[in-house]
């Protein structure tokens, strides 16, 4: 698997309107993009930050994994991605061979039409992981 950026880092958010303002006013970011994501049960806000996208994370239901981490966890960072050039499928049968544990065995549809998975906590260090393609 060859990596070749952190593609974002996501943020856990009750509202997204409620957020922005920090990042806008006080930090000086631009919010580029605000979409749903339907089947993830999420709305997303992207800012960027040099080369690197900041997404905050808005659940849109109560079962959304967001809403469950914020219960848990509260607001904050929810996960790291990266970009792989190799394709994510081929990151997931590379991952998977060195036994690292899978959320998704295969790519998925995720925010601003990239193909995404997840690799799980418990095996990345305690970090939810998440590999992106375009």
């Amino acid at each position: 698997m060859k990596i070749s950026h952190i593609e974002h880092l996501g943020i856990a958010v009750k509202s997204i309107e409620a957020a922005l303002p920090y990042y806008e006013k006080v930090l000086g970011l631009k919010c580029y993009n605000i979409e749903t994501v339907e089947d993830q049960k999420v709305r997303t806000a992207f800012l960027k930050v040099g080369d690197v996208k900041l997404e905050l994370l808005e659940p849109t239901s109560p079962e959304s994994t967001i809403a469950k981490f914020i219960e848990k966890k509260g607001q904050g960072i929810h996960h790291l991605a990266f970009a792989v050039e190799d394709g994510v499928q081929n990151a997931l049968n590379e991952m998977e061979a060195n036994e690292i544990r899978l959320i998704d065995k295969a790519p998925r549809g995720g925010a601003e039409g990239l193909h995404i998975a997840f690799l799980h906590p418990k095996s990345t260090q305690g970090i939810l992981t998440e590999l992106c393609e375009k």
